[in-house]
Protein backbone atom coordinates (compact mmCIF):
# COMPACT_ATOMS: atom_id res chain seq x y z
CA UNK A 1 0.00 0.00 0.00
CA UNK A 2 1.45 3.68 -0.97
CA UNK A 3 2.29 6.08 1.99
CA UNK A 4 -0.43 8.42 2.08
CA UNK A 5 0.35 12.74 2.86
CA UNK A 6 -1.49 15.49 4.33
CA UNK A 7 0.19 19.16 2.91
CA UNK A 8 0.34 21.60 5.74
CA UNK A 9 -2.02 24.83 5.09
CA UNK A 10 1.34 26.55 3.78
CA UNK A 11 2.20 23.61 1.11
CA UNK A 12 -1.56 24.07 -0.49
CA UNK A 13 -0.57 25.72 -3.24
CA UNK A 14 1.66 25.17 -6.32
CA UNK A 15 2.53 21.64 -4.86
CA UNK A 16 -0.76 21.10 -4.58
CA UNK A 17 -1.26 21.97 -7.72
CA UNK A 18 1.86 20.27 -8.96
CA UNK A 19 0.76 16.95 -7.53
CA UNK A 20 -3.30 17.37 -9.11
CA UNK A 21 -1.37 17.40 -12.49
CA UNK A 22 0.92 14.50 -11.60
CA UNK A 23 -2.33 12.97 -10.52
CA UNK A 24 -3.94 13.67 -13.91
CA UNK A 25 -1.14 12.26 -16.12
CA UNK A 26 0.13 9.48 -13.90
CA UNK A 27 -1.02 5.81 -12.98
CA UNK A 28 1.01 5.71 -9.62
CA UNK A 29 -1.28 8.27 -8.45
CA UNK A 30 -0.01 10.30 -4.98
CA UNK A 31 -2.49 10.19 -1.98
CA UNK A 32 -2.93 13.55 -0.60
CA UNK A 33 -4.89 15.61 1.28
CA UNK A 34 -4.35 19.33 2.31
CA UNK A 35 -4.92 21.06 5.46
CA UNK A 36 -9.00 21.83 6.03
CA UNK A 37 -9.85 19.30 3.64
CA UNK A 38 -10.70 16.50 6.03
CA UNK A 39 -13.59 18.01 8.31
CA UNK A 40 -12.11 16.85 11.44
CA UNK A 41 -8.92 18.95 10.55
CA UNK A 42 -9.86 22.45 10.04
CA UNK A 43 -7.51 25.03 8.17
CA UNK A 44 -5.84 26.64 11.52
CA UNK A 45 -5.46 23.48 13.42
CA UNK A 46 -2.21 23.79 15.58
CA UNK A 47 0.75 21.29 15.22
CA UNK A 48 -0.07 19.22 18.27
CA UNK A 49 -3.70 18.33 16.52
CA UNK A 50 -2.16 17.79 13.30
CA UNK A 51 0.91 15.15 14.68
CA UNK A 52 -2.33 13.42 16.38
CA UNK A 53 -4.22 13.24 12.99
CA UNK A 54 -1.61 12.33 11.14
CA UNK A 55 -0.85 9.26 13.28
CA UNK A 56 -4.67 8.39 13.53
CA UNK A 57 -5.14 8.66 9.76
CA UNK A 58 -1.63 7.21 8.71
CA UNK A 59 -0.40 9.74 6.48
CA UNK A 60 3.15 11.79 6.41
CA UNK A 61 2.91 15.56 6.88
CA UNK A 62 4.59 17.46 4.32
CA UNK A 63 5.45 21.05 5.72
CA UNK A 64 7.70 23.58 5.32
CA UNK A 65 7.46 24.31 9.17
CA UNK A 66 11.06 23.64 10.07
CA UNK A 67 11.87 25.75 12.93
CA UNK A 68 8.77 24.41 15.46
CA UNK A 69 7.87 21.06 13.76
CA UNK A 70 10.92 19.40 15.46
CA UNK A 71 9.75 20.36 18.78
CA UNK A 72 6.15 19.27 18.00
CA UNK A 73 7.22 16.11 16.95
CA UNK A 74 9.79 15.25 20.00
CA UNK A 75 7.22 16.35 22.35
CA UNK A 76 4.49 14.19 20.44
CA UNK A 77 6.87 10.89 20.93
CA UNK A 78 7.86 11.75 24.47
CA UNK A 79 3.88 11.72 25.15
CA UNK A 80 3.97 7.83 24.01
CA UNK A 81 2.48 8.59 20.54
CA UNK A 82 4.22 7.63 17.17
CA UNK A 83 3.96 9.34 13.87
CA UNK A 84 3.87 7.86 10.52
CA UNK A 85 6.85 10.48 9.63
CA UNK A 86 7.36 14.25 8.26
CA UNK A 87 8.78 15.95 5.13
CA UNK A 88 10.71 18.97 5.39
CA UNK A 89 11.14 20.30 1.67
CA UNK A 90 14.66 22.10 1.01
CA UNK A 91 14.85 25.37 0.32
CA UNK A 92 15.90 24.93 -3.21
CA UNK A 93 13.90 22.62 -4.23
CA UNK A 94 11.78 22.64 -7.33
CA UNK A 95 8.13 21.61 -7.69
CA UNK A 96 8.85 18.01 -9.94
CA UNK A 97 11.77 17.17 -7.77
CA UNK A 98 9.36 17.26 -4.69
CA UNK A 99 6.61 15.61 -6.50
CA UNK A 100 8.84 13.27 -7.93
CA UNK A 101 10.55 12.51 -4.64
CA UNK A 102 6.68 12.02 -2.89
CA UNK A 103 6.04 9.63 -5.75
CA UNK A 104 9.03 7.28 -5.21
CA UNK A 105 8.59 7.62 -1.70
CA UNK A 106 4.94 6.19 -1.56
CA UNK A 107 5.49 3.19 -4.47
CA UNK A 108 8.99 2.16 -3.56
CA UNK A 109 9.67 3.18 0.44
CA UNK A 110 8.50 1.28 3.97
CA UNK A 111 6.67 3.33 6.26
CA UNK A 112 8.80 2.02 8.99
CA UNK A 113 12.03 4.23 7.10
CA UNK A 114 9.87 7.13 7.87
CA UNK A 115 8.14 6.47 11.03
CA UNK A 116 9.05 9.41 14.11
CA UNK A 117 11.34 11.02 11.94
CA UNK A 118 11.65 14.16 10.12
CA UNK A 119 13.36 14.01 6.73
CA UNK A 120 14.27 16.87 4.65
CA UNK A 121 13.46 16.32 0.67
CA UNK A 122 14.07 15.24 -1.74
CA UNK A 123 17.19 13.44 -0.18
Amino acid sequence: MPLAYLLDEHMSGPLWKAIQTHNRRCIEMLDVFRLGDPPDLPRGSDDPAILLWCEREGRLLVSEDKSTMPGHLASHLSAGHHHPGIFIPKPRSTLPQLVDFLAAAAYGSDPAEWQDRIAFIPC
